[in-house]
């Protein structure tokens, strides 16, 4: 029996899994990660959250970069991982989706209950009173010569809804990940280092409390010791070969 077969073993008989992604799936579809080789991290430095409400140029910046990356994203579609992963849920296998990644792009796919811990850059908010905006609309107002929009209700700063450095983590989806996770008999994890807490944690959490767990990452993780199942592999053709193993199709 190879891995392959090995894991579409462990995902036959799971009822109650769980995806964990990392930006690692979303590479496929033409966006790059942040911490590898061609990392976003590479070329830019983050803007931190307390310099994005305490500073004009620091919120210049940051929408100046955000109206990039949406142009430059305009188009991008989620790949066979995320499908792949979306046809498991409905088949029964997968209860959740948990990502560090903030591109939609699960969502998108199809899959539901998906727990973005980071966020996602497809709306924005108020940082005073909360109001929300599809962020294409205040991408076209910074684009119109606002350098750094702000709420039209009570004239806060706008940001989008990721999660920035130095910023706390959400509370509400943290706790629906930390439920998913303990109640999960197969946990996948999938294009992520393992590196960056606390959501890293999620699936040691996951192991320790019973869960199968499988590593699909072309790079070692710190998890790999504990893991039931290490696949270093193509992510999409990976997921697409999983699903001919199990019998289904896209």
């Amino acid at each position: 029996m190879d891995a392959l077969d090995t894991f579409a073993d462990l995902v036959r008989m799971a009822r109650r899994g769980v995806a964990f992604t990392g930006a690692g799936i979303s590479t496929e579809s033409g966006i790059p990660d942040f911490r590898g080789p061609n990392g976003v991290w590479n070329t830019q430095t983050p803007v931190m959250y307390e310099d994005f409400m305490n500073s004009h140029e620091a919120r210049v910046r940051a929408w100046k970069r955000t109206a990039d990356n949406f142009r430059a994203r305009q188009g991008v579609k989620p790949n066979i991982g995320h499908d792949a992963l979306a046809e498991l849920q409905r088949r029964g296998h997968l209860a959740a989706v948990v990502t560090q990644n903030v591109d939609g792009l699960h969502t998108e796919a199809g899959n539901t209950d998906v727990i973005e811990l980071h966020g996602c850059t497809r709306t924005a908010s108020c940082q005073w009173c909360g109001r929300e905006w599809l962020t294409e609309l205040i991408v076209q107002r910074h684009e119109h010569g606002e350098d750094d929009p702000d709420c039209d209700d009570c004239a806060g700063p706008i940001k989008t809804r990721t999660i920035s450095f130095g910023q706390s983590m959400p509370q509400t989806e943290m706790q629906r990940a930390s439920d998913v996770t303990m109640a999960a008999d197969l946990y996948i994890a999938i294009g992520s280092t393992l590196l960056v807490e606390p959501a890293a944690s999620f699936p040691r959490i996951a192991r320790q409390s019973g869960a199968t767990l499988v590593i699909l990452n072309n790079a070692p993780t710190p998890l790999d010791d504990i893991a039931d199942l290490v696949l270093r592999e193509q992510i999409g053709a990976t997921l697409q070969g999983l699903l001919q193993r199990l019998g289904y199709a896209l």
